[in-house]
């Protein structure tokens, strides 16, 4: 199992504390640092500024959001920081939802599954480098079609250094993940059950490769306080079934749904959206927390790190940047 650790806030200007966080991450064996991007920081200059501060740890995208970026634009970003990184970038990307989608970067958001798998066919083709690029989707045309009628099918100039880079879906839905399966290096899970995995999400376990890789999110609170810890995670679980996303949409909510918890998320969402937040946040509930969080005293996190190294997961990437709980866990698990 692999270790990895989300950068999480960048702290006071100037960086400092994710270049410690980093460099202290690289030194107890951590494979991954990842950085986040939703409408705050994009996730390269965090990772380009870790990665001039580091000489082992991969440097993760968790996750770019592909509405924010054509193909052509992800890839010249992805080949230069694995170029310049020593190729250490692993890009994770997905596509968010119509709040942000439509009302950040003011790009259409429907048909998901359907723009991801054209992006990904031109961001493959970009980085092999085999011939200049041409595509004509239902989402992307290069040349775009109209215009001018000036475009011409182009070749990145700077060569990569490697063939291929790996490239992981932030996904929820089953067929979603599906989709990563296919398609992809690796899924990044956000609210993952390891109990639950193999039933939720069996297309996607059945026909992912032996080197596919799980990357999952997991919330880490430390305390000897059980129901303070879980607590702090259902603030963050409470934000996102009850207020990320629309009342008659929001992936979240669904996805808590399919692991059985339909009736508590749409309490949940009815709560939130009726101004009642601490209320939505306290009717998350305690079996859900556990399944999808490690909370609670070092031995009772220690019991129930088992279901998770019996999972199909590869890396837990840890939620927390507390040196003593980075330490714990690359006691645990490295």
């Amino acid at each position: 199992m692999k270790l990895g650790l989300s950068v999480g806030s960048l702290g006071a200007p100037g960086g400092d504390k994710i270049i410690k966080l980093a460099q202290h991450a690289e030194l107890l064996g951590y494979d991954t640092i990842w950085c986040p991007e939703i409408y705050g920081a994009d996730c390269f200059t965090p990772l380009a500024w870790i990665g001039a501060h580091t000489n082992k740890i991969n440097l993760g995208t968790s996750i770019m959001q592909i509405s924010a970026r054509t193909p052509a634009s992800a890839a010249m970003h992805a080949v230069a920081m694995d170029y310049l990184s020593n190729g250490r970038l692993i890009l994770g990307i997905g596509v968010s939802g119509p709040q942000v989608v439509e009302g950040w970067y003011g790009q259409p958001y429907p048909k998901p599954l359907a723009r991801t798998r054209e992006w990904m066919q031109i961001f493959r083709q970009i980085v092999a480098r085999d011939k200049p690029v041409s595509f004509n989707g239902q989402h992307y045309q290069l040349p775009l079609q109209g215009g001018m009628g000036l475009g011409k099918s182009l070749k990145l100039i700077q060569h990569p250094i490697r063939e291929s880079i790996p490239v992981y879906l932030g996904a929820e839905g089953p067929k979603n993940v599906a989709l990563s399966a296919e398609i992809c290096d690796g899924w990044i899970p956000m609210f993952i059950s390891p109990y639950r995995m193999m039933e939720v999400y069996k297309d996607a376990m059945a026909i992912r490769s032996p080197d596919f890789e799980i990357a999952a999110a997991i919330p880490v609170v430390i305390d000897d306080d059980v129901d303070r810890a879980r607590g702090q995670v259902k603030q963050n679980v409470g934000f996102y079934v009850g207020g990320m996303g629309a009342k008659s949409f929001n992936v979240h909510k669904d996805h808590i749904s399919r692991f059985g918890y339909a009736d508590a998320a749409q309490q949940i969402q009815d709560l939130f959206m009726s101004g009642k937040r601490d209320q939505a946040i306290a009717a998350v509930p305690d079996e859900l927390v556990d399944e999808i969080a490690l909370c609670g005293p070092k031995a009772r996190i220690r019991e129930r790190l088992q279901a998770w190294k019996d999972s199909p997961v590869t890396q837990l990437n840890i939620g927390n940047a507390d040196p003593d709980t980075l330490e714990f866990f690359a006691e645990e698990l490295l």
